[in-house]
């Protein structure tokens, strides 16, 4: 059986945001897969990191994807074949404290590695990932399809939207010709996982307060969101490069990745869930004001299952189980689970016949 069609084996690869959560975990799967794979990010921002701890051994180069000049030397010297684009400021409190950081790096940074890849005949595909968070927020009780309109209230939100024009643009004015890359965007939902240290999430901030035996503040124990463990969006990422290097253009398009409805869950009951794996948790709502988020948020995939198609393998108990393992593991031992989490997340889904992994 062979994942994903084995289309990322010696294929090369230009993974920004290596160092972060999510792209550590996709560069530990594109390595997996036999890609080889090119990371360019800025150093790791926590302490741990997961990067540090997987010791993967790629080669990487670490700058901001601010510096155009840096980032197009690289790509023109690297020559992928495929592009993860992840590198981004991710966080909505932090963008409160720095928009302009905020907006440079998710909407000029994003423009630097596109322009990068229309100057370098080698790229064929590119999968840039934005979030959930880029529609215009109407509190809706449905999920967002991606064709909903596109907006932001915090400079996070609003700048993940500016990265999604900025691709439909270069998708539309220089990718659309035959032989140029072909461009998809991916929007995931909340994820969760082992290794995220991110400040002001709540998984990470529960992990800091229980290793100190102190109570987590929580800031909104009733906000909705759409919560999936990282290894679901990231199949679907590899999934989406997958269609667009096997020369698909109609796959070029923005896609959701989210979790079917049991995912989509309060604050407060993703906490009472987590401590049936991790009984010591302790928590307590703060009520001092706090900067505006999204009260309610859901995602609607039924484009990405039906037509890549895609669907999600663990459910949210057994995300949150498998998330609350990895930090134990970690605090209790110094285990690093990763490797052993990846391999039971394709087990399971080839168990299920799930397309990707070449067992239907």
């Amino acid at each position: 059986m062979t994942a994903f069609g084995g289309v990322f084996k010696a294929r090369r690869v230009l993974l920004t945001g290596h160092t972060g959560f999510k792209g550590s975990w996709l560069a530990l799967w594109l390595q997996q897969l036999g890609a080889e794979v090119v990371g360019l990010a800025l150093p790791p921002n926590t302490q741990p990191s997961h990067w540090d701890l997987l010791k993967l051994g790629i080669e990487e180069h670490q700058f901001d994807i601010r510096d155009y000049g840096a980032v197009q030397a690289l790509v023109a010297k690297v020559q992928p074949e495929m592009v993860f684009h992840l590198a981004a400021q991710p966080l909505v409190r932090r963008s409160y404290a720095d928009p302009l950081g905020t907006w440079a790096t998710n909407v000029q940074g994003t423009a630097h590695v596109l322009e990068a890849c229309r100057h370098t005949a080698s790229v064929k595909a590119i999968v840039a990932v934005t979030t959930d968070k880029c529609y215009e927020n109407q509190e809706w009780l449905w999920g967002y399809r991606e064709n909903d309109r596109l907006g932001g209230h915090d400079p996070y939100s609003a700048s993940k939207a500016g990265a999604e024009l900025v691709a439909a643009s270069y998708r539309k004015s220089y990718f659309s010709s035959q032989g140029s890359p072909a461009l998809a965007t991916a929007r995931a939902g909340n994820v969760i996982g082992g290794g995220d240290w991110s400040e002001d999430r709540l998984i990470p901030d529960l992990v800091r307060a229980s290793a100190r035996g102190e109570s987590v503040e929580i800031r909104s124990p009733h906000a909705t969101r759409p919560w999936q463990h990282v290894l679901e969006s990231l199949s679907g990422y590899l999934l989406l490069g997958q269609r667009l290097l096997e020369g698909r253009p109609g796959f070029a398009e923005a896609w959701n990745f989210g979790p079917d409805e049991s995912g989509n869950q309060t604050v407060s009951a993703v906490l009472s869930r987590l401590t049936q794996s991790w009984g010591e948790l302790r928590w307590h709502v703060t009520d001092a004001p706090q900067p505006h988020e999204a009260g309610l948020l859901q995602l609607d995939s039924t484009k990405a299952r039906t037509l890549l198609p895609w669907a999600p393998v663990w459910g949210l108990d057994e995300g949150l189980k498998q998330t609350a393992h990895w930090y134990r593991a970690y605090q209790e031992k110094g285990e690093v689970l990763s490797r052993q989490q990846l391999a039971a997340y394709i087990a399971a889904a080839t168990s299920r016949n799930i397309g990707w992994t070449g067992a239907a």
